[in-house]
């Protein structure tokens, strides 16, 4: 239903891993609109680059992912991941996305201010690894579907979708895009548009 109404998602926008894993941590409590005006704000200044980000001052950073809010505390989480990124993989991204999902998906959860829908973000659409991404628009699309009872974990709905999807990750990517696109336009927090929904009718 959801792929005859969207095609193909193009989610999640970025030139480069890097600029992906970025944008996962400035989306954190803000709407992706504002992302977008941090990451041009970065990419004007030549700052997306692990070098440039891991000797940057925090203030110098923060005041060009403004938009973004919490900037003095993104700046400082994406510090913290690039720090770990040049200890590990001494600065070389492609290396540090290219360990197992288990291993990368410890690694970033070990980083501070980097929680589960961030780190499986990154996994999935900066690293490429098949791993389902749940977010509050997932949680509320599922619970007004009678899919899951309040409160629910964040694994078993992870696992949810992982046991009864295909082990496809345009298939994990679309999906989590699609739910996010529902969230947003229809599936509302306050005041939800069911009637015009894609996926009134379904059970």
């Amino acid at each position: 239903m959801l792929r005859d109404r969207y095609g193909p998602s193009g989610w999640w926008p970025g030139e480069t891993p890097l600029e992906i894993a970025v944008g996962a941590v400035l989306t954190q409590n803000t709407a992706w609109g504002n992302v977008e005006k941090a990451i041009a704000l970065l990419q004007e200044h030549s700052m997306l680059d692990v070098q440039r980000i891991h000797s940057a001052r925090p203030e110098t950073l923060a005041s060009l992912i403004r938009p973004s809010g919490y900037y003095n505390l993104k700046a400082v989480r994406l510090k913290n991941l690039v720090q770990v990124i040049m200890e590990l993989s001494a600065g070389n991204v492609d290396a540090f996305f290219n360990r197992d999902l288990e291993d990368l998906r410890s690694v970033l959860l070990g980083v501070n201010g980097i929680g589960k829908e961030t780190a499986d973000s990154i996994c999935c659409y900066a690293a490429g690894k098949i791993i389902f991404v749940v977010d509050a628009y997932t949680r509320r699309i599922l619970s007004r579907h009678g899919m899951m009872e309040e409160p629910s974990d964040y694994e078993t709905i992870r696992h949810l979708f992982e046991a009864t999807l295909p082990r496809d990750l345009a298939v994990y990517k679309d999906l989590h895009a699609y739910l996010v696109f529902v969230g947003k336009d229809f599936c509302r927090k306050g005041k939800p548009k069911c009637e015009s929904c894609p996926l009134k009718g379904w059970a």
